[in-house]
């Protein structure tokens, strides 16, 4: 008989501190939109597909992170440390990235970052696309 997987979708800041202290580092498609996890430390985490639309990350360690298909979207990310981050196809379009260590991070031409935000500037490494 198959096993099911019971497992509520993550949902709280609460919830992301106790399960990181507790070694866990897999947060792929959590639902955090409107959470405060300002000035955390949540580096190597997998927050990939996750919704973080509007969240305050201000001051938090994303440092290593896998933000891949994130939605990021009016994110407060202001003086976050991103640095080697993935970015593949995330969604900043309106994040707050003032100030926001983005040095060696990656993402592609599906990434979207505010209007007129200098990706070659914040030290961003842009991933060419398949020929």
């Amino acid at each position: 008989m198959p096993e099911v997987n019971f497992q509520q979708p993550i949902n709280s800041a609460a919830r992301i501190v106790e399960e990181y202290t507790a070694g866990k580092r897999d947060f792929e498609r959590a639902e955090l939109g409107d959470a405060d996890l300002q000035g955390l430390d949540l580096k190597g985490a997998d927050f990939s597909y996750a919704d973080l639309s509007t969240a305050n990350l201000s001051s938090t360690n994303l440092r290593g992170c896998d933000l891949s298909f994130a939605d990021l979207n009016e994110a407060n990310l202001e003086n976050a440390d991103l640095r080697g981050a993935m970015l593949f196809s995330a969604n900043l379009r309106n994040a707050n990235l003032q100030g926001t260590h983005l040095e060696k991070a990656d993402c592609d031409h599906n990434t979207h970052f505010p209007p007129d935000f200098d990706h070659i500037a914040a030290g961003v490494n842009m991933s060419n696309p398949s020929v």
